[in-house]
């Protein structure tokens, strides 16, 4: 038993019995796989062409954290206002965790009895973090628990997950004739191919990217433990290869596309 944020919570463990599904049900066949991007200014974009909005959690609670936050400061130690507004601050910040913890199960359990295949990015999230620009507002998507969620919740529904290279450049690869377009920047919003000619936004040509390789690739997926075997503690901070580079650990320097947006 244990108390945070003025709530109690009790934890017990019990034995259930799930069944899992042999397989995806006809419902899921028919709508087949999704590649998903995630990033800051979506939370997510599918290649369906759907996009989910970034609720900024957060950032819509920040001018309420920062008024707590000095009025904590300004208590004296061990009074009994400071404990006060000690427990205010820490019921909005519980608030924050349980709007976002809400929204990424809704959108993963749609995702994961929707489609067969849900294919996503092995992103550095960690190394994203480090980012003093960025820092805050990846960590107010939570696209790392998007991805612990899927590994189990896939298994549940008998559906799969795959989980692409932290180095495939599917921000840079045109999802139309497979050009590769490595003057891309993060600034830039469009995917321009020039070799086809093909215009589309930069997100959703990597979601399509990400759904084309279930076709061709016989990669593991996370359900078997297989992808995160690849991923590294530190390293490098680059979440793509570049044309032309090589991985990391081999011959060939890679530079950093930076974090995913």
């Amino acid at each position: 038993m244990s108390r945070a944020a003025g709530r109690w919570f009790v934890s017990f463990t019990v034995e259930v019995e799930r069944e899992v599904p042999a397989g995806p049900s006809a419902r899921q066949c028919a709508i087949g796989p999704v590649g998903v991007d995630l990033g800051v200014k979506h939370l997510a974009v599918l290649s369906t062409g759907e996009t989910i909005p970034n609720p900024k959690h957060l950032a819509a609670s920040l001018r309420r954290l920062r008024t707590a936050s000095r009025a904590y400061s300004r208590s004296k130690p061990g009074s009994a206002a400071r404990r006060a507004r000690a427990a205010r601050l820490a019921k909005i910040h519980a608030q924050v965790a349980n709007q976002r913890r809400d929204g990424l199960h809704k959108l993963t359990t749609r995702l994961a009895t929707a489609h067969n295949v849900i294919v996503v990015e092995d992103l550095h999230v960690a190394g994203m973090v480090r980012n003093r620009r960025l820092a805050r507002a990846v960590s107010d998507t939570g696209m790392a628990e998007v991805r612990r969620q899927l590994a189990y919740k896939t298994s549940w529904y008998g559906s799969a997950l795959h989980v692409a290279d932290r180095w495939y450049p599917s921000s840079k690869t045109c999802s139309g004739c497979g050009g590769r377009n490595p003057s891309l920047t993060l600034s830039d919003r469009t995917f321009t191919c020039p070799s086809c000619g093909l215009v589309i936004d930069r997100d959703l040509n990597a979601a399509v990217n990400l759904r084309d390789l279930v076709a061709g690739s016989a990669s593991e997926t996370v359900n078997a433990r297989g992808a995160d075997h690849k991923t590294r503690v530190s390293g490098q901070v680059a979440m793509k290869r570049e044309p032309g580079s090589a991985p990391a650990g081999q011959t060939g320097s890679a530079a950093p596309q930076g974090a995913a947006a």
